[in-house]
């Protein structure tokens, strides 16, 4: 038996055989750890001086990919960004060409370390998420809960908020994560504060992390359900430019702005660009609905954040998540537009490149 946890795990394992679900609990705790390893890290922490003049931007999720973008493009235009992590570590990355960026420690489900950071602050920018399920994460502790924390801040420092959110949040979304950011949204809205809201649809950068960690290792990938839904996907590059504007520019306050790709595709077209962009031999298996409708409901007294995975997964194997990008490209004609192959072959050579410096 491969999941060995309780009961439940007991029954699932008798009902879809070892095998599959061995192969199915190995990748779902792929989406967890790459999403978590993804963090850069580095060194000894750099801080910023204390003349540092306002005003301040503080930037909650600055060292995902998302994050570290959006800090660079902040500081590259001179702007003094201070960074919320709960390691100093994990910001050692975003020093770049001798720029200084601050750090303050702190955890948005800690409201008390919220209030030290946005201190001095005009803008609070939340870039972060629970999805990962990992270090006590969770949509609802991160995204809906953790949100409203920043907000509660935000408004004790007389702060603008951005809020990165997503594109099809809603209260009867089938997923955890976007009635989260619906919450969160509307908390926002409520809020009385400055604020400007900006949902994207899936990342690109974000599912060759979970696709494409496990076909470096082993040659092998899977895909989640039948792979034919149609789904918007996006590249983070094109999202840090849009967020950047959405933080800088003063007229976008109480606007929400959706960003989305040029591609509507399937999972399996994906899984096919990804061994493309691989060009080594490879294969694609897929994990049967039955069997995630199954963990979804089987896992979650017991490892719900497996659950909520599994859960999602099914969701995006149904549900419409088409887009039509052209309204944002209209309105922002200077954004990039990064096709799916480029960012997967980008995404491919910064593994090569890390794992070439790692041999040194």
């Amino acid at each position: 038996m491969c999941l060995r946890v309780g009961i439940a795990e007991h029954k699932l394992g008798d009902r879809l055989g070892a095998m599959e679900c061995d192969r199915a609990r190995l990748l779902f705790t792929t989406i967890a750890e790459v999403i978590h390893a993804s963090r850069p890290r580095g060194g000894a922490a750099h801080h910023r001086s204390a003349s540092t003049p306002s005003p301040m931007i503080l930037v909650a999720g600055g060292t995902g990919r998302l994050g570290t973008l959006l800090v660079h493009r902040l500081s590259d235009r001179g702007l003094p960004v201070r960074v919320l992590t709960r390691d100093a570590a994990r910001a050692n990355h975003l020093r770049r060409g001798g720029k200084t960026i601050e750090v303050a420690l702190g955890d948005a489900r800690n409201p008390a370390s919220l209030e030290r950071a946005a201190r001095g602050v005009d803008v609070i920018v939340s870039a972060m998420h629970g999805f990962s399920g990992l270090d006590d994460g969770s949509p609802a502790t991160v995204d809906r809960k953790g949100n409203m924390n920043l907000i509660d801040a935000a408004r004790g420092a007389a702060a603008a908020v951005v809020l990165m959110s997503v594109v099809g949040a809603g209260p009867d979304n089938a997923m955890d994560l976007f009635r989260a950011k619906y919450d969160a949204e509307q908390y926002l809205r409520q809020s009385g504060l400055r604020w400007t809201i900006v949902r994207a649809t899936a990342y690109i950068e974000t599912w060759a992390m979970v696709m494409g960690d496990p076909l470096r290792k082993t040659g092998k990938t899977m895909v989640f359900g039948r792979g034919e839904n149609v789904i918007n996907f996006v590249s983070v590059v094109d999202v840090a430019a849009l967020l950047e504007r959405a933080v800088t520019d003063t007229t976008l306050r109480g606007q929400m702005i959706e960003i989305g790709g040029s591609a509507n595709i399937t999972f399996k077209q994906f899984a096919a660009a990804l061994l493309q962009a691989y060009g080594r031999p490879a294969s694609v298996r897929h994990i049967p609905r039955p069997m995630l409708r199954a963990m979804g409901f089987l896992m979650r007294g017991v490892k719900p954040g497996f659950a909520g995975h599994a859960r999602a997964s099914v969701a995006m194997d149904t549900i419409p998540m088409t887009f039509d990008a052209s309204q944002v490209r209209h309105d922002f004609p200077g954004l990039p537009n990064t096709h799916l192959n480029t960012a997967l072959e980008l995404w491919f050579g910064e593994k090569r490149r890390s794992e070439a410096l790692t041999d040194r």
